[in-house]
């Protein structure tokens, strides 16, 4: 599943997404309404990487009550809070706090044991995948070697392959990695470019998917071993 981030203007752009999945940030969510009366199903964003990115302080309680509003919707999740460069300490104690359930999904970050990523997937229906500062160039030769070794840890500890959503993660459509879901603001900051509509770009991205199956890869330090 593809979900388009807003804010998306003008209001006629966003309209002509109509039935799609859509993303909107607590920093931004003056489009939630509107996506909650034409999306198929809606992600609620902490907006954890926008105040990361800006050195801001997050308020979690007002996050909690704009998500138990739209949580209502049986189709909408949210992004449980995370702190980018906490720690995983920090990440177990914001799930300890937040109200709603399952409605959320837990973020793990790609700095983190893989074994707290498996003991999410076991304990959470969907959780999600952050980049961090180390691993902040998506497809970069780092980034590529982590998460085959976190696909490859899922797939050898589980019989089914969980639901992965990675968070900026629409251009890892179509590549190898089997995620569930991917988000983006893609379209709210190029739609307007002469070469671009909302329609076609949402087209181009919704029928790019990813595998199914996973098969487990050769590790770069295992074939130096083998070597």
């Amino acid at each position: 599943m593809h979900y388009h981030g807003t804010p998306i203007t003008p209001i006629s752009a966003l309209y002509a997404l109509a039935g799609r999945c859509f993303c909107v940030s607590h920093a931004a969510p003056q489009d939630v309404d509107r996506v909650h009366q034409i999306g198929q199903s809606v992600m609620l964003d902490n907006g954890a990487f926008s105040a990361w990115k800006a050195k801001k302080s997050t308020n979690w309680p007002a996050y909690y009550a704009w998500c138990e509003r739209w949580l209502q919707s049986p189709s909408t999740w949210a992004v449980i809070p995370d702190e980018i460069g906490a720690g995983a300490q920090m990440q177990d104690a914001l799930i300890r706090e937040w109200p709603h359930g399952e409605k959320g999904a837990p973020v793990w970050h790609m700095d983190e044991p893989l074994d707290r990523l498996l003991r999410l997937v076991d304990e959470w229906p969907r959780v999600c995948v952050g980049s961090t500062d180390q691993y902040a160039v998506v497809l970069s030769p780092p980034w590529e070697r982590k998460m085959d070794e976190a696909w490859n840890r899922v797939a050898q500890a589980r019989q089914f392959l969980p639901n992965l959503h990675m968070l900026r993660g629409m251009q890892l459509s179509g590549r190898r990695w089997p995620f569930a879901s991917v988000d983006s603001t893609d379209i709210g900051r190029n739609h307007n470019r002469p070469q671009n509509s909302p329609r076609a770009m949402a087209d181009r991205w919704d029928a790019m998917q990813t595998p199914t199956t996973w098969s487990v890869r050769p590790m770069q330090e295992d074939m130096f071993d083998a070597a």
